[in-house]
This record gives structure tokens, C-alpha cells and sequence, in this order.
């Protein structure tokens, strides 16, 4: 999980997504967020992070950031939480969001 720090403290939009194998929504979010990597390409980080494999980085970062519930997902550039959000989205609710931070940041 070093590399997770090395990748939200970089310059470029980093997508993290925290999510679990036996979540209905999760499971739904999963193309999702595939249709965005292909669409984005590198413009945009995407990380995804089993809540059940990464227990103790999960718990301190839940503690963190107030997570409260998979999926949840957030948006950083700089080591700046710019956005998060719990649930399931579809995917232009998704891009907007990376559009308006990358477009603004």
C-alpha cells in the first residue's frame, strides 16, 4: 500500500474505489468504473481496494475519511481529498466529477 500514497500524493487525479466482493452494488459499480479506464485512459488513476483483503488500511482510512459503507469512492490529486461519495453511480455522474476537478485543479 505504499504505492497508494505515492499515487494520491501525485499530481495526477487518482480514482480510489473501496469495495467488496459479496456487495451487490460493488459488484454493479465494477463496469463501471472499467468503462471509465477505457474511456480516460491515463488521465486517470484508478485504484481499487478490497475492503476484506486490506482490513487494517481500510480501517484507517474509513477512520479517515468517514467511510461508512462499500462502495465508496474518492477522488484525490496532491494528497487532497477533492471528492467522495458512497453507492452506486453510473458512469457520466462518475466522469463528471473527474471532469470538474480535472478541469480545475
Amino acid at each position: 500500500m505504499n504505492d497508494f500514497q505515492k499515487l494520491i500524493k501525485s499530481n495526477q487525479l487518482t480514482l480510489v474505489n473501496f469495495f467488496a466482493t459479496w456487495c451487490g452494488p460493488c459488484q454493479m459499480f465494477k463496469p463501471v468504473l472499467e468503462e471509465i479506464k477505457k474511456e480516460l485512459g491515463d488521465q486517470v488513476t484508478i485504484i481499487k481496494i478490497d475492503v476484506d483483503k486490506n482490513q487494517a488500511f481500510t480501517a484507517e482510512y474509513s477512520t479517515k475519511y468517514n467511510m461508512r459503507g462499500v462502495p465508496t469512492t474518492m477522488l484525490f490529486k496532491n494528497n487532497k481529498l477533492l471528492w467522495q461519495q458512497s453507492g452506486y453511480m453510473d458512469k457520466q455522474t462518475v466522469l463528471n466529477y473527474i471532469n470538474q476537478y480535472q478541469n480545475n485543479f
